[in-house]
């Protein structure tokens, strides 16, 4: 498996070998061996799984927890393809400001992970499925968002008539504006809930 650090610290991509034959084809989008030499720990306890169906054209983002409470996610495409989005919202983070796009394809299905204060966008390439493993239980009142049409961000979403995007992510602030507000997680905050589930996770590994 080959693992990478993303633009935005702490955050990975690891893309495993896949293994065809004239039945189909095996691989696994996530390893532990290769997450915990990446990140320092195994994944956290996992307390939600989402399955999220998205038309082609759809755009979700950019969607981040508060934190605290704040969330991890391990993400992968399990059908069809999308250009996946990971933004760094943290404020007093060495990265923040920074993102990177990645092509999410359910035939080479490799892992994402996002760490807890980190917000992520998604643009379905074709009708797909997105699978997101989650440290926490999906709470909306905690949910915060900011403009993935926000002009100082400039990510790479389609200039196209067609999208499909949700009354609340067109009427959300701009990254300046919810940093003007105070709702963009702290970095030390983030990594505060970070240091949490690695603890978390190597209790349940030895219980």
């Amino acid at each position: 498996m080959e693992v990478r650090e993303l633009k935005t610290a702490g955050a990975f991509l690891f893309v495993p070998r896949t293994l065809h034959d004239v039945r189909g084809y095996v691989a696994s989008p996530y390893r532990e061996e290769a997450f915990e030499t990446a990140t320092g720990g195994p994944l956290f306890p996992v307390r939600q799984a989402n399955h999220s169906r998205s038309r082609r054209g759809t755009v979700r983002g950019v969607h981040f927890t508060r934190t605290p409470p704040g969330v991890a996610k391990y993400v992968h495409c399990s059908r069809g393809r999308a250009l996946y989005v990971v933004v760094d919202v943290r404020v007093g983070s060495p990265t923040f400001g920074a993102w990177e796009s990645l092509v999410l394809d359910a035939e080479y299905p490799s892992g994402v992970y996002v760490p807890a204060g980190v917000g992520h966008a998604c643009v379905a390439l074709e009708d797909t499925v997105i699978t997101d493993l989650m440290s926490a239980e999906h709470v909306e009142e905690d949910e915060e968002a900011v403009s993935v049409l926000d002009p100082d961000l400039g990510l790479p979403i389609p200039d196209d008539s067609d999208l499909i995007i949700s009354e609340r992510d067109r009427g959300a602030v701009t990254m300046a504006e919810a940093e003007r507000r105070g709702i963009l997680p702290g970095y030390d905050a983030a990594l505060t809930v970070e240091r949490s589930l690695r603890a978390a996770a190597r209790a349940a590994s030895t219980s």
